[in-house]
């Protein structure tokens, strides 16, 4: 069974930083791409940004692009969101997500989520 679990929100001040973690369970980290998206209230999820089994070459929303970088340890299992210079409009619940495609569907999977606050 796939299980991802975020960790690492919390409160910060405008222009602070945080580090998200998302742990993987249940399939093959390793081969797996691998995606961050937010939620702010009354907002739909947006994509914040993705990587690659390999993690070459990372890829961002416009809305953080040079702001946050995102990177993976495959032997931890596990995919990181380092959040710089964090604005007010940042402030979300922040997932992580696998997407698996059987060949026929695209198959979403995402994690409890884990609240990011940045306020003064």
């Amino acid at each position: 069974e796939v299980q991802l679990v975020e960790s690492g929100g919390g409160l910060v001040q405008p222009g602070g930083s945080l580090r998200l973690s998302c742990a993987a369970f249940g399939f093959t980290f390793s081969s797996s791409a691998m995606g961050w998206f937010r939620q702010a209230p009354g907002k739909e999820r947006e994509f914040v940004g993705g990587i690659t089994w390999s993690g070459v070459a990372p890829y961002y929303a416009d809305s953080v692009k040079g702001r946050f970088t995102i990177s993976r340890d495959n032997a931890k299992k596990t995919v990181y969101l380092q959040m710089n210079y964090l604005k007010s409009e940042d402030m979300a619940v922040y997932y992580c997500n696998l997407n698996v495609y059987d060949g026929k569907y695209n198959h979403d999977y995402w994690g409890q989520g884990t609240q990011v606050t940045v306020s003064s």
